[in-house]
């Protein structure tokens, strides 16, 4: 028996679509269950325009691959399902069979926090055929959003030039869950802390916070509420100054600051959250300097992103502090990475192997076959150099490698022989059972940074970023190209 399970938890095998269930009965009305098939989570091009991405959502979905089971709930609900003719849809033998499964899968997938590039495998499955294909709806549910919030941040980060950056998007995220993972994978890529109270419990993140405009208005008059608030709590003392007339809530925030002083606190800071905030800030740090405070930061709020606040910047904006929220917890631009989880190779009984194709009339979305890696070749100095995807069932041979464009064959990379290079998919889970130990989310956050740094400068422009080198062993492009012929009856 598994030691996976903790039933005293609630089952989640449900957060999947219908069609997951419909096809393992199918596979189960066939007798081919215990088939044997490899699947691979891949995206197709990196989001917001951007030449790389920031691999996010392994620990969340380790966690639900440990917990998976179906319980009696689950049992009953998928027993109340009809068919059209108004019948079960599922024989009570399935149903027997989902309740006593025990997940035997082997789970590969690259550690939180890895820059990674289209079509590469984030997360590898092989097992059963059906158990692979009841995690597709989920693993992608839980690493495609928390992939796309992380390099979201990472790319505001980018912008801030190491300036403090901090989430402040949980009452715009997309529900509590979505709140959560996006303070998460915000915090990964780059983040110095979150709004968000819960996800300081749950994850350690440090959390930080002002007051709103409606303290403000509790008050007859600005200076009193900033007074008030100074005398409540003296030592987080960042002002809102923008209830009214910014420059003047500056000047408030100033005669309290000095009064403050002289009660041995400091004011913080100040925040600025509408209007022109290259001139207001740029004059708000003139008058806090003026009057002695050059130690009190500016913090910028207000519809902020990487494009934005590199506008901010260009013009001058005297923010040492951005409070980024909607922009970056909806991941405004472009809500959804793409990410997709396909089948590239079969095994049946004790025979060998089979490589599977999945065709389409765009180029980008012919899957790639095969048990798959990913190698990543680093230049002397440690940078990255380049990565190639490679099947294990027909490896490289030692020696010169070449990688091939997935879009254009015509372009190749020839590795040399001796170049360092690190495999990126990690073991995870072997038969069902976990064998890795999730890093902390202090490390992760160090890994992307690291991973960041190891890139080239063109690689993380936002406009026509460099394309970096990635693809396909050659001879497994050679292989998919014959299954592609093949398929399409050209031979």
């Amino acid at each position: 028996m598994s030691t996976n399970r903790s039933h005293h938890k609630p089952s989640l095998a449900l957060l999947t679509d219908l069609y997951q269930l419909t096809m393992a009965y199918g596979y189960w009305k066939l007798a081919r269950t215990d088939d044997q098939a490899a699947f691979h989570l891949f995206f197709r091009r990196h989001p917001f325009g951007g030449g790389y991405t920031v691999a996010c959502g392994l620990e969340q979905a380790i966690a639900f691959v440990n917990e998976f089971r179906f319980d009696a709930d689950d049992i009953e609900y998928l027993g109340s399902l009809t068919g059209s003719d108004g019948g079960p849809l599922f024989e009570r033998g399935f149903l027997d069979y989902l309740a006593a499964m025990e997940l035997a899968c082997d789970i590969d997938a690259v550690p939180e926090g890895t820059v990674v590039f289209p079509h590469e495998p984030l997360v590898r499955v092989t097992g059963p055929l059906l158990q692979c294909q009841l995690l597709e709806t989920p693993l992608l549910n839980l690493v495609n959003f928390a992939t796309l919030v992380a390099t979201k941040a990472s790319r505001i980060c980018q912008a801030a030039e190491g300036e403090t950056v901090l989430e402040f998007g949980l009452r715009r995220a997309q529900g509590a869950d979505g709140a959560l993972t996006a303070s998460r994978a915000a915090y990964i890529g780059g983040c110095a802390a979150t709004s968000n109270l819960l996800a300081g419990r749950r994850f350690g993140i440090p959390v930080k916070g002002t007051h709103a405009h409606s303290w403000v208005m509790c008050f007859d008059d600005e200076l009193d509420a900033f007074d008030a608030y100074a005398r409540a709590l003296p030592n987080n003392v960042i002002f809102l100054v923008d209830t009214y007339d910014t420059l003047e809530g500056v000047r408030r925030a100033i005669d309290v600051a000095r009064r403050l002083r002289e009660r041995g606190h400091d004011m913080l800071g100040v925040r600025l959250d509408s209007g022109d905030l290259a001139y207001l800030s740029i004059e708000a740090r003139r008058m806090l300097d003026e009057a002695g405070l050059d130690n009190a930061f500016i913090v910028g709020s207000n519809d902020l992103d990487e494009h934005i606040i590199a506008s901010l910047k260009q013009q001058g904006a005297r923010i040492a502090v951005w409070a980024v929220g909607t922009r970056l917890v909806t991941c405004f631009d472009e809500p959804a990475l793409g990410g997709v989880y396909k089948l590239s190779a079969l095994r049946r009984g004790g025979e060998a192997w089979q490589h599977k194709v999945k065709l389409s009339e765009q180029a980008v979305k012919v899957s790639t076959p095969g048990i798959l890696q990913v190698r990543r070749y680093r230049h002397d100095d440690g940078t990255f150099l380049a990565d190639m995807i490679f099947d294990e069932l027909t490896p490289p041979a030692a020696g010169e490698a070449v990688i091939v464009d997935v879009k254009d064959a015509t372009r190749q990379k020839i590795i040399h022989a001796g170049t360092p290079c690190e495999d990126l998919l990690t073991p995870i889970f072997r038969g069902g059972r976990r064998v890795y130990t999730c890093p902390t989310l202090a490390d992760i956050r160090r890994r992307t940074a690291d991973q960041l740094a190891s890139l080239h400068g063109g690689i993380k422009r936002f406009l026509n970023p460099h394309e970096y080198p990635s693809g396909l062993e050659k001879g497994l492009h050679l292989l998919k190209t014959e299954l592609i012929v093949r398929a399409r009856g050209l031979t």
